[in-house]
């Protein structure tokens, strides 16, 4: 049977290309040797799943019987619901009967009366549990634990989308922040594994840029990693070398088309914290890492934002960060229709139909200085701002360069840089291609900083030319070095324009 790329669920080895992760697997093993009750959390698509499946295996080479229960759907059953559950999934695994039980107290106490097996419990979705009987559950699993070396129930894991030592800690808890088992996203290693396999199997193979592509853009989460992959595979079956402009395509339909429940979670969430999303999308505020505060919580727990290596906040997945700065974009204002109707084509390219960046760059500022940026701030029902100002500079030129390569059918993408404050969008026109990234002025330092990233930027892409758009207020002193220019930097030419704004009016 051939194999293939899994986007649902928990992998079958024998149907999808899985990849064994025995380093984690260890982890687990260790700590249900050592009699632990521990969590597993981490954000959908992370291969939880997958993961305690391949631990349930070796615990059963090891002669434990492993019960696997998944409890997602149980926010508002009845309690004798989830003791039907509970014991059916019990009696498949352990082949114990308790369904005459109609207490979680009693059903506890008898395991806890079993001396001659050795038994692991597995709740995953725990956070899917009836708040009514949550608290007795657990109550019920803390006193096992206590006398866990002399009943069969070794180690008890609760499996969760969100930080759930939280839920169950107090001092009487076995679940101790210290037992939490992390199961991080994939290496790069581990998806040249999974994609090799593959291209074992079936002798179509990856072009080596696809393969990075896929890394970079995923930031190696499992589910998007599959996903990508899978895509890529389904539109080209009789294809030799998937390359890089099949990459493209791909990403063109997950970004614009594709229905993602688990980006749709992510919308969801940042739409709940908006200007702090906004301020990581448009702004280069260092927000230091704190998980006690309420907005940094909520969006790591469900895999939008982590730490850096500096302990800052950072975007988790390139691609959600994609997702969301469509997601924002004001597309209903009505702004594009009236820059359409300002452009004269012909005043934008000289003789030999090379386009005049000088020349466009030039009516944008006549059309901002005309129309200001309040009209790419979203508003709410009660018409007040929901969006900060900062979004309004950046998408202002997106919405006037997308006008004007609609009229001279140029192309355009977005680059997937995982760096806050900035927008790097990649313009064709008339085959040449220019990087272009947007940037709010703070300071000297960072204004010369940013020229020379981007220069590396182009150099990555093998471009030679980048474009530098700096939005600045216009009540400040500014340093000399200030200045629009075109310079050559690492022989890659930077040409930096600058962008006035009047703060006064916001």
């Amino acid at each position: 049977m051939k194999r293939e790329f899994n986007t649902s669920g928990p992998n079958i080895p024998n149907e999808h290309y899985t990849i064994q992760r025995q380093n984690i697997i260890n982890k687990g093993l260790k700590l249900v040797n050592k009699k632990r009750y521990f969590t597993i959390w981490a954000p959908r698509q992370t291969g939880k799943s997958t993961y305690f499946r391949q631990l349930a295996k070796e615990l059963e080479q090891k002669n434990y019987k492993v019960a696997h229960i998944n409890f997602e759907n149980y926010k508002n059953a009845s309690l004798d619901s989830f003791l039907y559950s509970l014991s059916v999934e019990l009696k498949k695994y352990w082949e114990i009967d308790f369904s005459k039980e109609k207490e979680i107290a009693k059903i506890f106490q008898l395991i806890s009366e079993m001396k001659n097996q050795k038994c692991v419990l597995i709740i995953d979705e725990v956070e899917g549990i009836n708040e009514e009987y949550f608290g007795d559950f657990l109550h019920s699993i803390r006193n096992a634990y206590h006398s866990r070396e002399y009943h069969c129930l070794k180690s008890v894991i609760l499996v969760g989308v969100s930080n759930i030592v939280g839920v169950v800690s107090d001092n009487a808890s076995p679940f101790n922040i210290t037992d939490n088992l992390n199961v991080p996203y994939f290496t790069d290693n581990e998806v040249f594994e999974l994609l090799g396999q593959h291209e074992s199997e079936t002798n179509q193979l990856f072009e080596k840029k696809v393969k990075e592509k896929i890394i970079q853009i995923t930031a190696n989460q499992p589910g998007l990693v599959n996903g990508f992959a899978k895509v890529l595979v389904d539109n080209n079956p009789d294809k030799k070398i998937l390359d890089y402009d099949d990459y493209l395509k791909v990403e063109k339909w997950y970004l614009n088309e594709a229905i993602d429940k688990n980006f749709a979670n992510i919308l969801n969430k940042a739409k709940q914290e908006r200007s702090f999303v906004e301020t990581l999308l448009f702004t280069e505020n260092k927000i230091p890492f704190k998980i006690d505060i309420e907005s940094i919580k909520l969006l790591h727990t469900n895999g939008l934002i982590k730490k850096d290596k500096d302990d800052y906040v950072t975007f988790w997945v390139p691609f959600y960060k994609k997702r969301l700065y469509n997601a924002f974009y004001p597309y209903t204002n009505g702004e594009k229709t009236d820059i359409l109707r300002s452009f004269a084509v012909r005043e934008f390219f000289d003789k030999n139909n090379k386009f005049k960046l000088d020349i466009f760059i030039s009516g944008y500022k006549k059309y901002v200085k005309r129309r200001g940026f309040n009209v790419f701030r979203q508003k709410d029902e009660a018409n007040n701002y929901k969006s900060i100002k900062e979004s309004a500079l950046i998408y202002s030129f997106e919405t006037y360069i997308q006008a004007f390569l609609q009229v001279v059918d140029g192309k355009s993408y977005r680059e997937a840089d995982t760096g806050l404050g900035k927008s790097d969008l990649i313009i064709n026109i008339n085959s040449e291609e220019y990087l272009i990234e947007t940037k709010i002025y703070y300071y000297e330092s960072q204004f010369l900083k940013g020229k020379k990233q981007l220069a590396y930027y182009c150099k990555s892409l093998g471009l030679d030319k980048g474009v530098y758009i700096v939005f600045y207020p216009n009540n400040q002193n500014y340093p000399e070095i200030f200045i629009e220019n075109k310079e050559l930097i690492e022989n890659i030419e930077i040409t930096t324009y600058l962008i006035e704004y009047d703060e006064s009016k916001w």
